[in-house]
């Protein structure tokens, strides 16, 4: 008898997690000997215990509407930032979401998401296992421009996001350069407690000077020497360009973005921050008399469609694609990966793990990837970023301006 396909979206949203959705919309299209109906979960896991699941298969049938969607940045469905507990602490919440998966004949569950949403997918595998469910099978799709999930050698979307920032630190440098006068300008990227994203600009130097000096959370962020590093640079440059991520912290472990507001706290725990860069600017206000600037890329960097990666789309498709065949399999409690096999050609294999590897880890840029003190990257991070950029495979302009796709 066959079944039919359940998708959700969540956590941050990327540039390349609709086309995520689209390879398993795709691949369930493909499969229509096993698969009835492909429905999609607004909001997440939160959308299926309230009922909000809507039909995606028919709307996205057809091959335009499924290219438009992979070209459509941010969670198409809606996302969620929803904690499950255990099963001994919230029994109902499971028995919810498994008579919800029943009431839509769902065989096959893809959860789209990062960290904590691969939490989801497993203890959900695992409830199914423990209490006997055999005919429910639940995958994980990875994304996350954060880049740190362990078991594979890059995260989608992280690509598309890592495009946006070292493309915009190239054009930062073009404007900063220009005056006969010093400047500063600080540049705050997102990254909690890697520092990725950051890292990733980088490769801006490819097209210019800029950044002169990167800061990750990896290494304890040290006051006076941010300032001697700012005073050296500004001996050979009339400009200085600064990449910072939001999450750099004092050697104590506080963040330096508190010393500006009160952080809060979300579902999972995590400080929701932002104003490092403001932080330094008053740090560098007062001890060097120039004109400073703070630039802070916030939301575009993981909703700038128009730039998204060719190469972080298709891994991305590829990848929701993989999770689904996988369901489709029999295999439950996974997730799909993929690993480089060589970065020239750059080519990778792909595969899946169980979400055990991945769920609530965090996986850091390589000390070894770092300078010894602490102000840069090295050149096998420029290596390991340079081949995921990909081409120019944006939004469709053809109009003059993106064309999105919505579902709800």
């Amino acid at each position: 008898m066959k079944k039919n396909v359940l998708v959700a979206q969540s956590g941050g949203p990327s540039s390349a997690i609709n086309a995520t959705l689209a390879g398993v919309v795709e691949q369930a299209l493909m499969n229509g000997e096993k698969v009835d109906k492909v429905y999609g979960a607004r909001h997440g896991i939160k959308g299926v215990l309230e009922d909000w699941i809507i039909d995606i298969g028919t709307p996205l049938s057809a091959p335009a509407a499924l290219t438009g969607l992979i070209h459509t940045p941010s969670s198409a469905l809606g996302s969620c930032r929803f904690k499950m507990k255990s099963p001994a602490d919230d029994p109902a919440c499971y028995k919810t979401i498994f008579e919800r998966l029943r009431q839509y004949n769902i065989g096959y569950f893809v959860y789209i998401g990062g960290n904590d949403s691969m939490d989801t997918v497993n203890r959900l595998s695992v409830y199914a296992a423990e209490n006997g469910i055999k005919d429910i099978f639940i995958m994980g799709a990875p994304k996350t421009i954060d880049n740190d999930l362990f078991g594979m050698d890059h995260s989608p979307g992280f690509a598309s996001a890592a495009k946006y920032i070292a493309t915009s630190f190239a054009e930062i440098w073009c404007d900063a350069r220009v005056y006969d006068y010093p400047t500063i300008t600080i540049v705050e990227t997102m990254g909690r407690h890697v520092g990725w994203l950051c890292a990733a600009s980088a490769v801006a130097r490819a097209a210019g000077d800029a950044p002169h000096l990167i800061y990750l959370p990896e290494v304890a962020f040290d006051k006076q020497k941010f300032i001697e590093d700012v005073q050296e640079k500004m001996k050979t440059n009339t400009a200085v360009v600064i990449a910072i991520s939001e999450g750099i912290h004092w050697a104590d472990g506080t963040y330096v973005c508190e010393d500006a507001s009160n952080v809060k706290v979300d579902a999972f725990g995590h400080k929701q921050m932002s104003g490092a860069a403001k932080v330094l600017e008053g740090i560098l206000g007062d001890v060097i008399d120039c004109k400073i600037r703070c630039v802070d890329f916030s939301l575009m960097q993981r909703c700038a469609g128009h730039l998204a990666s060719s190469v972080d789309l298709f891994e991305s498709r590829t990848l929701g694609s993989i999770s689904l065949a996988k369901a489709l399999e029999g295999v439950s409690g996974h997730v799909s990966v993929l690993n480089r096999v060589s970065d020239n050609p750059y080519r990778v294999a792909y595969s899946s793990v169980p979400a055990t590897t991945i769920a609530n880890k965090e996986k850091a840029v390589p000390r070894e990837w770092i300078n010894k003190r602490g102000n840069d990257v090295t050149e096998d991070l420029v290596r390991y970023v340079t081949p995921l950029l990909g081409g120019v495979f944006g939004s469709d302009l053809s109009a003059g301006y993106p064309k999105h796709v919505t579902l709800w």
